[in-house]
């Protein structure tokens, strides 16, 4: 229970409270919700929240990992990962393979949020070619960062704590 209510544990649910109240006002201040059915007002919610943690939070992770390593950084972003490294210890120690997955994501999948967003929003006709792109990296990427664990026994993931 202690590594629940950490100062870093705090602060990691802070970053992503901000974030996520950010996505919903961007959201709003895009004004197009009024025109949109719900369903669409909540695709382009998701998105504009996964740009904000693609640029905002995984951005600096790349930064960090390739200026040292998360556990040698400081400031409320590292800790931010820090705290993810108690999960996954990979992250805290700039692992190859993580590195290599994330500067792809920050740069192509952010990327491809903000194109999706102005295609949902000014109803472009790519708009779902560009959506199954972004879904298929989205999975590969997740693929490719856990089954390598999950096929070696899952050495560096915290598996005894249900939270982690």
């Amino acid at each position: 229970m202690d590594a629940l209510l950490s100062p870093r544990a705090i602060s990691s649910l802070f970053i992503a409270s901000l974030h996520f109240i950010g996505a919903i006002l961007i959201t709003w201040l895009l004004g197009k919700w009024r025109s949109l059915p719900f369903h669409e007002w909540l695709i382009v919610l998701w998105l504009v929240y996964d740009a904000i943690v693609h640029f905002t939070l995984e951005g600096p992770f790349v930064f960090f990992s390739l200026n040292s390593t998360v556990l040698e950084s400081s400031g409320i972003l590292a800790d931010v990962w820090k705290e993810y490294s108690v999960a996954d210890y990979r992250w805290g120690v700039s692992d190859p393979t993580i590195v290599s997955l994330e500067i792809l994501t920050v740069f192509v999948d952010g990327s491809l949020c903000i194109l999706l967003i102005y295609a949902i929003l000014k109803n472009k006709y790519y708009r779902h070619f560009v959506q199954i792109v972004l879904c298929v990296c989205e999975l590969y990427g997740g693929w490719m960062t856990f089954a390598p664990e999950w096929l070696t026994g899952s050495p560096n993931l915290s598996t005894d704590n249900v939270i982690h």
